[in-house]
């Protein structure tokens, strides 16, 4: 299994819209998918459950939440318990989160610099629920892919989540805010990756194999909602893709970038995605992917062309990660 982190200190980035896109991409071509949905915001889990049904689950009448499995510890009675996440379909399932995981960022906070002396296992115990969690249902349900698509802070609870994933993609939107976020996740991401190496080399032995390893390894940037023209992407965002090479460089990093490289030939930028004119609201409203639209929900005339442009845009960004993140799996896409 493969875990990979999405992740932007800017929100407003097409961040969660990415992850549910490429689950419900991903879960097309046959991978055992899982989201893991720990941005407090649980924007995520909106997008695949209705008002009604988080309403049941967030008061308890139906399935539990991410804030469920870490209460034990939040509350100081006990460890994570164990989850069956919600069914989606048959190759996709999802952790759904909960607004109140905020609470769980001070119990982080205390505990991360516990972990120093290699000595406190509660600490350890508190700073990897996340990892652990995610690894229990990886592993009774035979998942082949993690999604976990965190919040736009630099705070604890992101750092747990982040220590979990193998992977990580920053998504990016051509603005400034987006680029200055960048510049502040790449340092984050090492200084975390660090301190965790440290924390793990010092803690008993019998304990490490059952903590992540918080490899938390870049892979690559992500463009959202950039709108393009007969001449190419206008002015307004040209400026800021032209930057993001360079930034994404500097920050991950801390290296300068050749100068035959450009935002079309960057190795690192995964994907380039629109803005696929208003398919988007046609989307929520009919609580699908923009690429499963049909004329029945609205998507006629050029729509239907948006539509195959985006499953196409879709398809080459999920087959991308996968040859990156080296998942060997027969895929028979759309065939």
């Amino acid at each position: 299994m493969k875990s990979i982190a999405f992740f932007n200190n800017k929100g407003g980035v097409g961040k969660t819209s990415l992850v549910y896109h490429l689950a419900w991409m991903m879960s097309d071509m046959g991978l055992k998918v899982l989201v893991a949905d720990l941005d407090p915001q649980a924007n995520l889990s909106s997008m695949f459950l209705t008002e009604d049904e988080l309403d049941l689950t967030w008061t308890g009448a139906a399935e539990q939440t991410i804030l469920d499995i870490v209460k034990p510890l939040m509350d100081r009675v006990g460890d994570i318990i164990d989850y069956s996440p919600r069914k989606i379909n048959s190759n996709l399932s999802l952790i759904v989160g909960d607004l109140s995981l905020s609470k769980f960022e001070d119990t982080l906070s205390e505990n991360w610099t516990k972990c120093a002396t290699g000595k406190d296992v509660g600490a350890f115990r508190v700073e990897t629920a996340f990892g652990r969690a995610l690894f229990s249902v990886v592993y009774n349900q035979k998942i082949d892919i993690t999604l976990i698509d965190v919040g736009p802070s630099l705070g604890a609870i992101n750092r747990s989540a982040l220590i979990a994933s193998d992977y990580v993609v920053i998504p990016l939107s051509a603005d400034l805010f987006a680029i200055k976020g960048l510049e502040n996740v790449g340092p984050s991401l090492n200084s975390w990756r660090e301190d965790w190496s440290l924390y793990r080399s010092r803690a008993p032995y019998e304990l490490v194999g059952k903590f992540p390893d918080g490899n938390m390894a870049p892979i690559g940037y992500v463009v959202s909602r950039y709108n393009n023209y007969r001449r190419g992407p206008v002015k307004a965002f040209q400026k800021w893709l032209e930057k993001a090479p360079i930034s994404y460089r500097r920050a991950v990093y801390d290296q300068d970038t050749p100068a035959d490289i450009t935002i079309d030939n960057d190795p690192y930028r995964l994907a380039l995605l629109k803005d696929y004119r208003s398919l988007m609201p046609m989307a929520q409203e009919a609580r699908k992917p923009m690429f499963k639209l049909t004329p029945a929900d609205g998507a006629i005339g050029a729509h239907q062309g948006a539509v195959e442009e985006c499953r196409a845009d879709f398809k080459a960004l999920a087959e991308r990660i996968i040859r990156e993140i080296g998942i060997k799996q027969e895929l028979d896409l759309f065939h």
